[in-house]
């Protein structure tokens, strides 16, 4: 995997061929980051990283100038990685080992963008349940967005607060806003 701009723009990080992820691919995220860069200045916002894996989008956001980052995932292996490689790199990312749910239910951090990236087979009411806690949680933070990527084969759109959706090969990124009724 490799950073793709900003400060550390090109470098290359290889993770452990153990840890149980799929990462987001280049053109996804260099896709998903020309959208948000339309919308943020990268060096304003706090940033949530769910199912982090690798914490390949913390350190996009990281390489950009955000400056409160928060990668959690369940995975004691993904966590040591991305700690590892934020102290190599001098990120401000803090690893939280956790359950994701776990994590929603009793978080009392905010962000400004909450990225999401669950299994690509959690089930779809498990898919239902990040939206739903971070919007009942009231997580995201003024003219904030959640995330989700999801399979071209999951369908979102149902769900309150969907905005929008973009396809990139077989990835999808949902998005959900606070929307005035």
């Amino acid at each position: 995997m490799r950073i793709i701009s900003g400060k550390n723009k090109g470098q290359r990080l290889t993770a452990p061929k153990k840890l149980p992820v799929r990462p987001t691919t280049d053109m996804a995220k260099e896709a998903l980051f020309n959208i948000l860069n339309n919308q943020y200045y990268f060096n304003e916002v706090s940033v949530l990283d769910l199912f982090a894996g690798t914490g390949n989008i913390s350190y996009e956001f990281a390489s950009r100038g955000s400056e409160s980052i928060t990668a959690v995932d369940a995975d004691f292996g993904c966590i040591k990685f991305i700690t590892a490689t934020s102290t190599d790199l001098n990120f401000p990312i803090v690893a939280i080992k956790k359950d994701v749910f776990q994590y929603l239910e009793t978080n009392p951090v905010k962000a400004h963008i909450i990225f999401a990236d669950p299994p690509y087979d959690l089930s779809p009411e498990e898919f239902d349940t990040i939206p739903k806690l971070v919007f009942e949680k009231q997580l995201l933070l003024e003219n904030g967005v959640l995330i989700i990527e999801h399979s071209k084969h999951t369908d979102l759109s149902h769900l309150e607060h969907f905005t929008n959706q973009r396809r990139y090969g077989g990835s999808v990124f949902s998005f959900f806003e606070w929307t005035e009724e």
